[in-house]
């Protein structure tokens, strides 16, 4: 399996939907789609791939999804995913970063076309990872291409982190990939559970480890700290209409 990079990125979408933002989260992996499974929204009309084949407009494949997040599914025909072209994405993308507060964008596996077409068109970047050295690795190389690109790391995501003694340490990881964690996200068992019925885990089961973890993701990410109220905190001032990829390694 993965780094459990698109359980992030949906959870965290509705995380900071929650806070008050109006987030919009892209599934840009049009050849291994998986986001809108996650979020319990198969089989939907328009998806991105119609938008990349030019069969409809961007505005057409935008759905409500839970939590009150928006979501842009890829889509899973084999046949749109012919007629899609990847090229157009960050065209497509530029229609919609100024209707939102934070767009975030799911990128593809690996480094293939499709994915580095995703990192170029990101402002920032935040490697999900898991705490073993092949997946810090792949971080890396990740990394090392969207400095080339010119996308910024926002900074790391440590995921499934079991306290058992045989994860590396969050300083090995910050060394290696000279970024720094902001966010661990502990093994929990609810995860896997909430992704079994198509509900992602901060709404059906918001105490749990998890969910807890992720929700303080979002407030890293918002600017946000703790002991501040929401109400307090204006809208204006924190990561708008930005766009950021989050990268899953097998």
């Amino acid at each position: 399996g993965g780094t459990g990079k698109t359980t992030i990125t949906a959870n965290l979408g509705i995380a900071l939907t929650q806070l008050g933002y109006d987030v919009t989260i892209v599934d840009a992996d049009i050849t291994m789609a998986n986001l809108e499974l996650i979020l319990g929204m198969e089989g939907l009309p328009i998806t991105l791939q119609n938008v990349l084949a030019g069969e409809a407009k961007i505005e057409e494949a935008i759905y409500v999804g839970p939590g009150g997040v928006k979501v842009i599914p890829a889509g899973v025909s084999l046949e749109g995913l012919r007629k899609a072209n990847p090229e157009k994405l960050e065209e497509v993308l530029t229609r919609i970063v100024g209707g939102t507060d934070i767009l975030i964008l799911d990128a593809p596996a690996g480094l293939e076309r499709s994915a580095v077409i995703a990192i170029a068109a990101a402002q920032e970047l935040l490697l999900v990872v898991n705490p073993e050295i092949a997946s810090i690795t792949d971080g890396l190389k990740t990394k090392i291409v969207a400095e080339r690109l010119g996308t910024k790391t926002l900074g790391v995501v440590i995921n499934r982190m079991t306290g058992w003694g045989i994860d590396m340490a969050k300083s090995e990881i910050e060394a290696i990939l000279e970024a720094k964690v902001i966010a661990t996200i502990p093994e929990d068992p609810e995860v896997r559970k909430s992704a079994a019925f198509g509900k992602p885990v901060v709404l059906s089961a918001p105490n749990s480890p998890a969910s807890i973890a992720i929700k303080d993701l979002a407030m890293a990410i918002a600017g946000k700290k703790k002991e501040v109220a929401i109400a307090q905190v204006k809208k204006e001032s924190v990561l708008e209409k930005m766009l950021k990829v989050f990268r899953r390694r097998r």
